[in-house]
């Protein structure tokens, strides 16, 4: 079982994210400060679980490809800043190789199905507005909602994290 230390630094990561995505839910923004808060626990938590600096210099070039290539989605407005920012951060702490394509692949997987929930909602709004509805519940489905992306990268960063060099870490005998 990993020392106490290194399970508090193993566990920066995954509330981070998790605040970002419901942050990004209520207001549609994740701020720059908590971006940077994930980028930056990486380095204490890479030393106190004792990473290498050849697989943290992997990490680092996971974060610099991904921070191009989502920077230059920000600026064709294709993606949000925050956004972008997030993603190049959970990049950092997933490392390059499969873990990070692990990333990839689940946050498309689960922005797709945002979307499908969205799309959802929006329908109860329109059969809201047809048949009507009262109190709480009308109250509820008058919110508009715009796509939260932070909790497709949650979730993608999430699966991926322990699939890299955290795991002989995390599930170390």
């Amino acid at each position: 079982m990993p020392a106490l230390p290194t399970l508090l630094a193993l566990t920066v990561f995954p509330l981070l994210v998790i605040v970002a995505a419901i942050g990004d839910v209520r207001t549609m923004r994740i701020p720059n400060k908590l971006n940077a808060a994930i980028a930056l626990s990486f380095f204490p938590a890479a030393f106190m679980a004792g990473m290498p600096f050849g697989v943290m210099g992997m990490h680092l070039m996971a974060f610099a490809v991904v921070l191009a290539a989502m920077m230059g989605l920000f600026f064709w407005g294709k993606i949000g800043g925050g956004d972008a920012k997030m993603i190049a951060a959970a990049s950092l702490w997933v490392g390059w190789g499969e873990p990070l394509l692990i990333f990839f692949v689940i946050t498309a997987l689960a922005g797709g199905v945002l979307a499908v929930i969205m799309k959802l909602w929006e329908m109860l709004r329109v059969e809201q507005g047809v048949w009507g509805a009262d109190g709480a519940l009308r109250k509820t489905l008058a919110r508009s909602f715009d796509l939260p992306y932070g909790v497709a990268i949650a979730a993608g960063a999430l699966v991926a994290y322990p699939t890299g060099w955290w795991q002989s870490v995390l599930f170390a005998a």
